[in-house]
């Protein structure tokens, strides 16, 4: 069961917030063969690893069009209902984190400005198993097609009867994915990075997986293929005062303990009381829970800590890195602005993870495993790049002429100083 910690000494954080360490060393061996194997025989290699890895004998990797239609017809009214709201939500989102063009003139004649281009290919990892994750179909197909992206490559591991989880099919379906894929693990990693006969290499590759599925996206990208962020095993902190109700607190706690033995969650807690309250709800909880012996796995890794006020809670969580962080404390609001290193932040007693992981609108494709001190979650810029422009009249380039001689030739780059010599000397153009 989770560990209590009582008013940890500030010299003793640091050990407390430690991950737990997974020997990642014995994987490279095997996901580089598997890699290379994909890469040297395409369709052939991704069907192989589909019968051993998945147990499900494929003819094709393609999703046809009879298979989408049949998914969309097996999937629920409610459910669709559901998908819908939460897609619309998402798409609210993320359509306001487009930027207008602004042009800036940074001295008379010299005028520069961004823009956004669309990343044209990108593809999705989108795990399958126990936990069919059709919502991160949303999280990354709504940005991927909002941003413009020209091809949308969706690949996901097949049941063994070589089917995909129809409401995957259907949720992609809805965010214009282009193509989908019935290949999972390391394979469609590798398929997606360096193409196959029927699988397109993509410049981008997006979303979660195990571990192995994570060493894959560290080496292709190693190879030149962009990947979202690093990751790892998922995570919640919270943080919670006397004004916390115990059984929301468990709940927030367990939603995401359930969604793996390797995932970790913390309480910080200025109540010994709520502490004691809140392991006694877990324990409760736990019981009910279907998938009790996973989550059970992951809080033999977690901790409740009690500190002395919310000011050290917020400290220990900033030097954590969480990839979810949950304020159920009074006057949340207040303190989000002390919040420097988080994923996504939810605020205040009403306001649980879950929330963030399918309706409330933010992505919830995450850094986890301490790089949200580093990096964002995923969002549309993680679709577009951004290109720099500049336009300079004949004045302009005059005003900034001596400047980029000067600092050209301190350099040693006299190509470079030419270039504006050469331009100076044209008295007929400029």
């Amino acid at each position: 069961m989770i560990r209590q910690y009582n008013y940890p000494a500030p010299d003793s954080w640091a050990e407390l917030v430690k991950r737990p360490v997974a020997d990642y060393s014995l994987l490279e061996k095997p996901v580089r063969k598997i890699l290379a194997n994909v890469k040297e025989k395409g369709d052939k290699a991704v069907r192989k690893y589909s019968r051993e890895f998945d147990g499900a004998k494929l003819k094709q990797s393609a999703v046809t069009e009879k298979e989408l239609k049949k998914a969309a017809g097996l999937v629920p009214d409610e459910l669709k209902t559901a998908i819908l709201q939460a897609k619309t939500n998402i798409e609210q989102f993320h359509k306001a984190q487009r930027e207008d063009i602004k042009k800036t003139e940074t001295v008379p004649g010299v005028v520069c400005w961004r823009q956004s281009a669309p990343i044209e290919k990108v593809g999705l990892y989108i795990p399958g198993g126990s936990a069919p994750l059709f919502s991160t179909v949303l999280m990354l197909a709504v940005p991927a097609q909002l941003a413009g992206c020209r091809e949308i490559i969706l690949c996901t591991p097949p049941s063994k009867d070589g089917s995909i989880h129809p409401a995957i099919l259907y949720t992609a379906q809805l965010c214009g994915v282009t193509r989908i894929f019935k290949a999972g693990g390391v394979q469609a990693i590798g398929a997606m990075a360096y193409g196959t006969e029927s699988i397109p290499s993509v410049f981008k590759i997006f979303g979660p997986g195990n571990q192995y599925v994570t060493m894959a996206k560290q080496l292709v990208q190693q190879a030149g293929v962009a990947i979202d962020m690093p990751a790892g095993p998922s995570e919640v902190l919270v943080i919670a005062d006397e004004t916390a109700t115990p059984s929301f607190v468990a709940a927030d706690l367990l939603s995401q303990a359930e969604h793996g033995a390797d995932s970790q969650v913390i309480l910080l807690t200025t109540s010994a009381e709520l502490a004691k309250k809140v392991t006694a709800e877990i324990t409760k909880q736990l019981k009910q829970l279907p998938r009790k012996n996973i989550a059970g796995k992951a809080l033999e890794h977690s901790k409740i800590i009690v500190v002395e006020n919310l000011s050290a809670a917020i400290a220990l969580s900033n030097l954590y890195a969480p990839e979810h962080l949950i304020l159920a404390c009074a006057g949340a609001e207040n303190l989000a602005g002390q919040i420097t290193t988080a994923g996504s932040v939810f605020l205040g007693h009403f306001s649980p993870e879950s929330a963030g992981d399918y309706a409330s609108g933010t992505n919830h494709t995450l850094p986890t495993n301490g790089y949200a001190a580093m990096y964002s979650g995923v969002s549309l810029d993680s679709f577009v790049k951004k290109i720099t422009f500049q336009q300079l009249s004949p004045d302009g380039l005059k005003r900034i002429a001596n400047t980029v001689m000067q600092m050209s030739a301190a350099e040693g780059l006299d190509a470079h100083k030419n270039a504006i010599a050469i331009r100076l000397n044209d008295h007929e153009r400029i």
